[in-house]
């Protein structure tokens, strides 16, 4: 039985340090990274990220399509590491122009992750919390990451909020919650 689990949480909240730790447990574990090298900074941190994986996982670019990723990944493989949703749904609108919750991309990776290959661990960010965004194009972000989480919170097995470096259960399953 396969078992998704969701991480979120703010930036620079521990999010993928948890998920790294989660893959511990894995002989063969795919990162799917949805991050696009635009600019220095964000080559650097792709970078930091990449040292800071084992040499022994699969990485397999996905900024674009993590469910066909999650579809592809050899059987051999334990666990996915998808980092990270919101990377993802930046990459959508600046693809795609303004995003509903029901885009044929969203809706394949919800599809898969109701019965995945292996067992896969999400990081997303957490968007809402702050204030309400000056623009209409990051409000509409802002609402459309947080139904996507949403939805992928009802599928996922686990939900773990990352709050300080601090891992916080939000759902388990079998815990009603």
């Amino acid at each position: 039985m396969t078992k998704v689990t969701l991480i979120t949480g703010g930036a620079r909240s521990g999010k993928s340090r948890r998920a790294l730790e989660a893959a511990d447990a894995f002989e063969r574990v795919a990162f799917v990274a949805t991050a696009r090298p635009l600019d220095v900074e964000m080559r650097a941190r792709i970078e930091r990220h990449r040292a800071d994986r084992p040499a022994k996982f699969l990485t397999v670019e996905a900024p674009l399509e993590p469910a066909e990723a999650l579809r592809a990944l050899p059987q051999d493989v334990g666990l996915a590491v998808i980092d990270c949703l919101t990377l993802w749904l930046s990459n959508l609108m600046c693809e795609r122009g303004p995003l509903c919750t029901d885009c044929p991309e969203i809706v394949a990776l919800l599809d898969v992750l109701r019965s995945p290959p292996c067992d896969v661990v999400i990081v997303t960010n957490e968007v809402g919390m702050g204030i309400v965004p000056a623009n209409e194009a990051a409000r509409r972000f802002r609402d459309v990451a947080g139904k996507v989480n949403q939805r992928v919170a009802e599928i996922a097995d686990e939900v773990i909020l990352m709050v300080s470096g601090v891992p916080v259960s939000i759902k388990e399953k079998g815990n009603g919650r």
